[in-house]
């Protein structure tokens, strides 16, 4: 455990499959750590160490193993009274960067969440008579090991064997995993619950529940930002057209307009879609997966109005999570309001945790006149 003169401390477990706290020669060593949640690229950490020789030879961390592919990581911070779980990881890569000058040699470490573990292997197989739901929680259940607790959202519709096999072909289970997510509209990932346990998340993504601490800009003593940015981006949302055939007749129908996954609605008003695609794997679909894939394709689209900024850590007394709701104040009627919180990045050393963060919404003007809490 590493203590900062701001009262914040790092906690850092290392092992190969059960992780344990770092010796102290260790964290002595931990010049700063980084740690990205991001809701479109996976979650990933990189922790810098300043080295010293023990012999004239070799470095003391190099030698010992336990910074060595593919040790398993837990990166956690206690702001507050309870500590945090940042990441659950799986070192990956090495950076080596030897110096002349004493105590400047510097070793650094990169990894990812524990859904690289998911992507090791590339498989064939077949899942028969199965939705696409079962299929993902049977897929996680096996890295059980990894202390993966499935949380999947209940789909429609079984793909029978006379009618259709569903094919994992040359594909890594991480993969096979989010393209099911995908043509469902849906989002995988792994989080930390606590230590050594990992919400594996398949299902639409989440924008309902308890809202994080909001992000408010100054001045006034709740006011915890340092800077905000937004953009709307016009050609981001994407309408979609399509036709399916019903089983009965030969007539291809259209796909009736639908309403968006992305709900419950975080704007008062949505920018409108500029953009049409046309589904072309509807056709020989009924009208249940037809309207699916055509909602489908309008959820995989990014959305238009995106915010950045840092936090103030100290005057947030929070850890600001990826993958939920966060409200925003002080901004304007247009873009006060909440949203969902598509990427946060850890940056701590000795003295120092900053947060920056991307969120995102379907448009402008908050539904609320107050943001809470």
């Amino acid at each position: 455990m590493l203590t900062s003169h701001l009262g914040i401390r790092l906690i850092l477990w290392l092992g190969e499959s059960v992780p344990l706290p770092a010796p102290y020669e260790v964290m002595r060593a931990v010049d700063r750590v980084e740690v990205t949640s991001d809701a479109q690229n996976g979650d990933g950490f990189q922790i810098s160490f300043l080295l010293s020789k023990n012999q004239p030879s070799d470095y003391s961390l190099l030698q010992g193993g336990l910074l060595d592919p593919p040790t398993r990581v837990v990166i956690a911070v206690l702001l507050g009274v309870m500590p945090q779980v940042l990441i659950d990881g799986i070192i990956t890569h090495h950076q080596h960067a030897p110096s002349a000058e004493p105590g400047q040699s510097k070793l650094t470490v990169s990894g990812k969440d524990l859904s690289v573990m998911l992507d090791l292997e590339e498989k064939i197989d077949k899942h028969e008579n199965q939705p696409d739901f079962a299929v993902a929680t049977k897929l996680i259940t096996a890295y059980k090991k990894y202390g993966l607790l499935p949380e999947v959202t209940l789909t429609t519709g079984v793909p029978l064997i006379v009618d259709l096999v569903p094919f994992q072909s040359h594909e890594t289970d991480l993969q096979y995993i989010q393209r099911m997510a995908r043509r469902n509209g849906f989002v995988f990932y792994i989080e930390p619950k606590t230590f050594l346990l990992n919400n594996a998340y398949w299902g639409p993504p989440k924008r309902s529940g308890v809202r994080q601490p909001a992000l408010r800009l100054g001045p006034g003593p709740s006011a915890n930002l340092k800077s905000i940015d937004f953009s709307l981006d016009a050609l981001a949302p994407i309408g979609t057209e399509g036709k399916f055939v019903p089983p009965i007749g030969n007539t291809a129908l259209p796909i009736p307009p639908l309403p968006s996954l992305r709900t419950p609605p975080l704007a008062r008003r949505p920018v409108p879609a500029l953009r049409t695609t046309i589904t072309s794997d509807t056709a020989n679909q009924d009208a249940g997966k037809a309207a699916n894939t055509a909602l489908a394709s309008g959820m995989n689209a990014p959305e238009p109005v995106v915010g950045t900024g840092e936090i103030d850590t100290i005057r947030y007394g929070n850890v600001l999570r990826a993958r939920k709701l966060v409200g925003v104040a002080g901004t304007g009627t247009s873009y006060d309001g909440d949203y969902y919180v598509r990427r946060v990045s850890h940056s701590i050393s000795v003295g120092e945790y900053k947060q920056t963060f991307e969120l995102g919404r379907e448009g402008t003007g908050a539904l609320k006149p107050r943001v809470t809490p």
